[in-house]
């Protein structure tokens, strides 16, 4: 589906529109409707069963979003987290210098200086989007980060936090003592992180306020022991370095063991692939549409010693868009830190060494991949358009609908009742033509209707009564009664899940 036609959608079934709507909207903020807001919930949550569910040492938390200037000034924000900006002599615009030369540059100008962006300017026919004008300027560095004055007196400068992993090396001295005194410690946040971004765009994809999941695993850098043996077979897409250099853009298909064999950390793998399973038997993304694409020393972050993109196909955005990431980002967090803060960030372990725990991140944008499951989730199928959502990430589990809207609403409105005491999410509808109400239903990713008719009320007593039960992908239909339909949802919602690390036997 086209970028158009796919955001027209989401905006008619309320799953999301800009912010301040009837205002013209504010430019990279956008807000979710019932239908988004339960969706990214439970992609959320999906998320957070799988990696916060590894291990039992590894703990989601809820800290400030709100930074003071030291924590900033010691992470290396204040001074690295910038993007090259380009600007318009003729019309005064300003825009990202990657956004400017993508048709020229596909693979990003990560790592390249001011200077060398300034020679590809000159280099290729590069036009302002806004006025067409060959004035433009060799670009500077913008930090993204929102800062304001803190406190009554205004005389604290604070900042929004730009990501939510600084939190978790924050709270990692206190979680030490919280935990089991082990390592690896995971810990997880899932919430907003703000970019004052030059040229927001792709609505859900360049944001200046967005959601974030990230897991940071503090481990000892000598000993990380995990079952590598259960993922050293599995498949992996990989687009490394050198195959790009040869002029490579397809993925290999390589398994986790050679990957390893070629000098990447077991530990790196192991949650290379944990990742991928993520994106495809929770997310369900065609394997073939999965790229994981490894940045070069001068590509990737100034804290990284390696670092995979997820990246996926999307139709809607014209190719490959990044969803998530696993770093490895050594001790550069906890000594900048430690130093920054005047605290010994090293802990004690079992038998008395000590040791400055290093840091491997997996980090997963959770608003990206809203619009992700869209773009690969909704197609044509015959005369409906249909959202192939798994049964847990729906934003309803049923649709329940009266055949007959005089005859029927009250059974159907008892049945709806009956799910929802149940802890199952459904929505009544009796407006319009039975196939008008499965179509609303199909668009929003419902995996299944539940509608009352006159066999319903032909039973003896309500317990024996039953209803059709439509399915949203096959269209098959059977008569189900109320506690078969109850256990049937119930077990639509249940995610699939890894092993846990400490699992025993």
């Amino acid at each position: 589906m086209k970028y158009d036609e796919l955001f027209a959608l989401l905006r008619r079934r309320g799953v999301l529109w800009p912010s301040a709507e009837i205002y013209g909207g504010a430019q990279g903020l956008y807000d979710y409707g019932p239908a988004g807001a339960r969706l990214k919930r439970r992609v959320e949550e999906a998320w957070a069963a799988w990696f916060v569910g590894l291990s039992d040492d590894f703990y989601r938390i809820d800290p400030a979003e709100i930074l003071p200037e030291a924590v900033v000034r010691a992470s290396g924000h204040l001074e690295n987290f910038t993007d090259p900006e380009i600007s318009c002599a003729k019309c005064g615009a300003h825009f990202r210098a990657e956004t400017i030369l993508e048709k020229f540059r596909p693979e990003g100008v990560d790592g390249l200086t001011p200077t060398q962006i300034g020679a590809l300017l000159k280099e290729f026919p590069v036009r302002c989007p806004n006025c067409g004008s060959t004035e433009l300027s060799v670009p500077r560095p913008f930090n993204l980060m929102f800062g304001f004055d803190f406190g009554a007196a205004g005389g604290e400068r604070a900042y929004l936090r730009p990501e939510t992993a600084q939190n978790s090396y924050l709270a990692f001295s206190r979680m030490w003592d919280v935990g089991r005194h082990a390592l690896p410690l995971g810990i997880a946040v899932i919430g907003k992180a703000y970019r004052n971004e030059i040229a927001p765009r792709q609505v859900l994809f360049r944001m200046r306020a967005f959601t974030q999941a990230e897991l940071q695993i503090f481990f000892n850098p000598s000993s990380f022991p995990l079952p590598f043996s259960s993922v050293s077979n599995e498949g992996l897409p990989v687009l490394r370095v050198a195959q790009r250099a040869a002029g490579q853009e397809a993925p290999e298909l390589r398994s986790a063991r050679s990957l390893v064999d070629e000098g990447l950390p077991e530990f790196y793998v192991f949650f290379l692939v944990h990742l991928y399973r993520f994106f495809r038997d929770v997310l369900r993304y065609p394997s073939e549409a999965i790229r994981l694409f490894e940045k070069s020393d001068t590509e990737r972050a100034f804290y990284n010693r390696i670092q995979f993109d997820f990246e996926v196909k999307l139709e809607s955005l014209g190719g490959y868009k990044e969803l998530g990431a696993v770093h490895y980002r050594g001790d550069y967090d906890l000594s900048r830190h430690s130093a920054g803060s005047g605290k010994d960030l090293s802990v004690a372990l079992l038998g008395g060494e000590r040791v400055l725990p290093h840091v491997l991140e997996v980090t997963f944008g959770v608003d990206r991949n809203v619009w992700a499951l869209a773009d690969l989730g909704l197609v044509a199928d015959g005369d409906r358009t249909v959202w192939k959502l798994p049964p847990y990430l729906a934003p309803s589990t049923a649709g329940v609908f009266p055949l007959i809207k005089k005859d029927h609403a009250v059974e159907a409105r008892r049945w709806l009742d009956q799910l929802q005491k149940a802890g199952i999410d459904a929505e009544f509808d009796e407006s319009g033509s039975i196939g008008r109400r499965y179509a609303r239903m199909d668009e929003l990713g419902v995996p299944y209707c539940v509608t009352l008719d006159h066999e319903s009320l032909a039973a003896p007593s309500p317990d024996a009564r039953t209803a059709t039960l439509r399915d949203r992908d096959s269209k098959t239909q059977e008569r189900v009664t109320l506690d078969t339909l109850i256990a049937r949802l119930h077990a639509s919602r249940v995610a699939p899940r890894p092993r846990p690390l400490n699992a025993v036997g």
